[in-house]
């Protein structure tokens, strides 16, 4: 004898999701500014003329706020909840994906939300 199956509706899982960073766990969530998902990483890599080179001109480790500025003065406000701001502190070089909303520092690359 089989178990019958509980099926969700999609609407009924998302309500149920929540992002567990606001509790200071791992992000679960691949919104804006959460968990770069793997599928944007690559499209991020697969479009390295994309990259813009940038100074980080304000970074507030507490909200997750950052403030870049490409070396062409373009000023970008962005959010991430993974700790860009705690990992890229004033004054650090890093690279912006614009069209995917990444940001590299170093080696890392962090899902950022754009203002």
């Amino acid at each position: 004898m089989s178990t019958p199956q509980n099926h969700l509706s999609p609407s009924t899982v998302r309500e149920r999701s929540a992002c567990m960073c606001a509790r200071g766990d791992a992000c679960s969530s691949h919104a804006p500014g959460h968990a770069l998902h793997l599928i944007q990483a690559r499209l991020a890599s697969a479009t390295p003329s994309e990259w813009v080179d940038a100074i980080v001109e304000h970074a507030d480790a507490r909200s997750g706020d950052l403030v870049v500025r490409t070396l062409d003065r373009v000023t970008h406000a962005l959010w991430n909840a993974a700790g860009a701001a705690h990992e890229a502190p004033a004054g650090t070089p890093v690279a912006l994906h614009v069209r995917y909303g990444v940001l590299a520092v170093g080696r890392t690359r962090f899902n950022v939300a754009r203002d």
